[in-house]
């Protein structure tokens, strides 16, 4: 298994993102949003979600720097709140704690 919580706390990402991402990792619903983000609807395996959630934020953010016209903010907030929020279910879910490591703000 990756440790996906050591990688968030190793992330920097501007301060506004990770805010707006906070604030929509409180909202997440893993049955609605998921299936909306990955293209699928197997919620069953959380390392596998994480890893996808993870690749998809790791190519927003190389489009994010490169300055890309695709890039849109609006899906970097919502593909890094799911990372978040999910991290955050499956810290539970496993260890039984209540605390998760956050991305540094820049």
């Amino acid at each position: 298994m990756h440790n996906h919580f050591g990688n968030l706390s190793s992330l920097r990402r501007p301060r506004l993102l990770v805010r707006a991402a906070r604030i929509g990792a409180e909202e997440f619903h893993r049955s609605i949003h998921l299936p909306r983000l990955l293209g699928h609807s197997d919620l069953s395996d959380g390392v596998k979600i994480l890893d996808q959630l993870s690749g998809l934020e790791r190519d927003i953010e190389q489009s994010r720097k490169e300055g890309e016209l695709s890039y849109s903010v609006s899906q970097h907030v919502d593909v890094l709140a799911a990372l978040l929020a999910e991290l955050s279910f499956q810290h539970i879910k496993e260890k039984g704690l209540h605390q998760v490591a956050q991305p540094e703000m820049v």
